[in-house]
């Protein structure tokens, strides 16, 4: 008997122990622009994504995720760093985000996910989008990352044919043309090709990451595979071009659900599956400004740019055979999340001389233990823009579609909705309920004073001579 209770008693330490000496492998895949009801799982009818959804049945499905902005740069910035973009002045009501004259990037004094692995002996890699910093300063190399390979920043920029999107947005024809694209493909801090083919580039991120993964099986990695699409201008493979009979958006899925395909068959080929925690997600809702080329919200409410669900829940997968339990989580997460997670999963410490914003989710991945995030702020261009709890959501601002012109409007009052009633965000309930819109409105108060010795703005600005 006293045998078995030392046992029992220490069992605890057993898995602390082993989970040290074999810390878990952690592979992040991010869509750009990837909305709400684009993939199967999620509730689209005709995309055909097999591998994302495979994922979903042997793994968990977070049906209440979020993303730190509903814009690229400060999205990315959350996600890697477990911070409101606000504290380190990754958004701005000037310039949304980073572009090629931008003269900054992440502040070199932030930690990614990537930084604090890598004292545990992780190999790291970002393989895709950056758009966190272009010049070589602040390049993934700066931030954590062993090795880089992709595209600096958004898709469509270094172009003088941005004019021309909402005329032709129809035509699948008009986004053939790479050449109208002159963005670079940086290998580490070298310029290898320019314009990028962004014909072949998810194909090419695919490569480099299941290589990736053929080189380092043998010790810890984290790879971060933030994909270029479905972010316009939209761009397929030979092999995926029309294979859909549908729409070039819905190869453009296709693909990228292959490219995950390929990825897990990496991991399965090299054992490495049943110690590997993979989350697949997007960096916001979808530009539903280009229409047929813009994808969809499902049931949720406008896409990019604006607080409402539909630019900040998105699709989320957890796979991990061995260390996710699987589930279907109707509880709150958020991007803001996987730092603290993937810290507890590997036993690598969480910076204390900052605000972390992320909550430790790796009990409900586990365990389907409770979610333990409460609550979400909605930030949008430097601005709160609305807040929610478990049931409730409360609007100050809203944009209601994406328009880099078009200004935030601030209600003349607040708005309320059951979010778990009325997920589309259609019934205002602010008048039936002042209470609520008090006690929400006194949360996001305290929250602006939390956040009053935050960075100054890194977005705005100009380089000289560009």
């Amino acid at each position: 008997m006293k045998n078995w209770i030392f046992i029992l008693v220490c069992l605890p330490f057993f898995k602390l122990s082993s989970q040290s000496e074999n810390p878990p492998n952690f592979v992040v895949v991010f869509c750009d622009d990837l909305g709400y009801g684009d993939i199967g799982s999620f509730g689209h009818p005709l995309i055909q994504t097999p591998n994302i959804d495979r994922m979903a049945v042997e793994g968990q499905k977070w049906t209440q995720f979020y993303v730190a902005d509903p814009v690229c740069t400060p999205s990315r910035a959350g996600l890697l760093t477990g911070r409101y973009p606000i504290r380190n002045g990754m958004t701005s009501s000037e310039r949304h985000v980073f572009f090629p004259d931008s003269p900054n990037g992440l502040p070199l004094g932030e930690l990614t996910i990537a930084e604090i692995l890598k004292p545990l002996g992780y190999s790291t890699a970002a393989v895709g989008k950056w758009h966190l910093g272009h010049l070589p300063k602040f390049l993934p190399g700066q931030q954590g990352f062993d090795y880089y390979y992709g595209i600096p920043y958004s898709n469509d920029m270094d172009s003088d044919k941005w004019g021309e999107y909402l005329e032709q947005s129809e035509d699948p024809d008009y986004f053939s043309n790479t050449e109208f694209f002159n963005v670079p493909l940086i290998e580490n801090t070298d310029i290898i090709e320019r314009p990028a083919d962004q014909t072949t580039i998810t194909k090419r991120y695919t490569e480099k990451a299941v290589k990736f993964i053929e080189k380092n099986k043998a010790q810890p990695f984290f790879l971060y595979l933030a994909h270029s699409m479905p972010h316009i201008p939209l761009f397929v493979s030979e092999e995926f071009r029309g294979r859909s009979k549908t729409s070039l958006y819905v190869d453009v899925i296709e693909e990228i659900d292959w490219s995950v395909g390929e990825v897990l068959k990496a991991l399965e080929k090299n054992n490495l599956h049943k110690n590997t925690v993979v989350v697949f997600t997007s960096d916001n809702g979808p530009w539903l400004l280009f229409k047929t080329h813009g994808g969809s919200a499902g049931p949720l409410r406008a896409g990019k740019g604006t607080t409402f669900e539909g630019g900040q829940r998105v699709p989320t997968v957890f796979w991990g055979p061995g260390i996710v339990s699987p589930g279907v989580i109707d509880q709150m997460g958020a991007t803001l999340d996987l730092l603290p997670t993937f810290a507890s999963l590997s036993g690598a410490k969480i910076p204390t001389d900052r605000k972390i914003d992320g909550h430790d989710l790796s009990k409900a991945l586990t365990q389907k233990s409770e979610s333990p995030r409460k609550e979400f702020f909605y930030w949008a261009f430097a601005e709160l823009h609305a807040y929610r709890n478990e049931q409730y959501k409360v609007h100050i601002k809203q944009r209601e579609a994406i328009h880099y012109g078009r200004p935030t409007l601030e209600l003349d009052s607040p708005e309320l909705y059951d979010i778990n009633a009325d997920i589309s965000e259609k019934y205002d309930i602010a008048d039936k309920f002042p209470k609520v819109v008090s006690k929400l409105l006194n949360k996001m108060q305290l929250h602006l004073e939390d956040v009053q010795d935050a960075l100054p703005d890194q977005l705005a600005g100009r380089m000289a001579n560009e």
